[in-house]
Formats: structure tokens, C-alpha cells, sequence
């Protein structure tokens, strides 16, 4: 079993900057691929942004390329999501996410671990 905690979500103005992390703990031995995912009101949670754990690789939706940056830090246990120039569209609750393998994955359905979310507001 893995646990996903996120934080740093908040209320933040168009065109600025937050830093969401994800706390990984658990049975982390082995391959795993971290994703975030986001969730506005009335609509379905969507795929933000994936890395693999031990490579590296990522890959993003193409709303956040070039804004937003996954990264990780193996020894900490910890992903990041640092999301720039934010848009009053970037409003969701954002979740962290994690599934066995190293494959990236852009489907939910494809993860087997999911945190609790946060909360991101930008304000127009």
C-alpha cells in the first residue's frame, strides 16, 4: 500500500505561482509512475502531468505545457507540481496520484493510489 498526502493548495490571483507537494509513504519499493490530476466544479477529474519515479520522463496536458513542472525527490519522498502563470481555468481540487510500473499513464483508471486533494482557487 502507498500513501499520497498533498498540500500547499490555496487562493492565489491570475498570473501567480503555487507549489503543490505530495508526501509518498508506504510500500515504495519498486517502479512506480507519480501523476497529478485535477478536478474543477461539474466536471470529470482530468490528467495534469506525470513522472516516472527512478527516470525522470514526464509528460503533461497540453493546457499546462510550459506553466506547470512535475518533479520529484527520491530521497524526501516527495512530488511537486510548480504551476506558474495560473489561469482562473487552473481552478480545481488537484490529486496526487501513483501506480505501479513505469509506463507513463495519462488515464486514471490507471492508478492505483490516490491522495486526498487540494484545493487550488485563482481568482481573476
Amino acid at each position: 500500500q502507498v500513501q499520497l498526502v498533498e498540500s500547499g493548495g490555496g487562493l492565489v490571483q491570475a498570473g501567480g505561482s503555487l507549489r503543490l507537494s505530495c508526501e509518498v509513504s508506504g510500500s515504495t519499493s519498486g517502479s512506480y509512475v507519480m501523476g497529478w490530476f485535477r478536478q474543477a466544479p461539474g466536471k470529470e477529474r482530468e490528467f495534469v502531468a506525470t513522472i516516472t519515479w527512478s527516470g525522470g520522463s514526464s509528460n503533461y496536458e497540453d493546457s499546462v505545457k510550459g506553466r506547470f513542472t512535475i518533479s520529484r525527490d527520491k530521497a524526501k519522498n516527495m512530488v511537486y507540481l510548480q504551476m506558474n502563470s495560473l489561469k482562473p481555468e487552473d481552478t480545481a481540487v488537484y490529486y496526487c496520484a501513483a501506480r505501479h510500473g513505469s509506463i507513463l499513464h495519462s488515464l486514471e483508471k490507471r492508478y492505483d493510489y490516490w491522495g486526498q486533494g487540494t484545493q487550488v482557487t485563482v481568482s481573476s
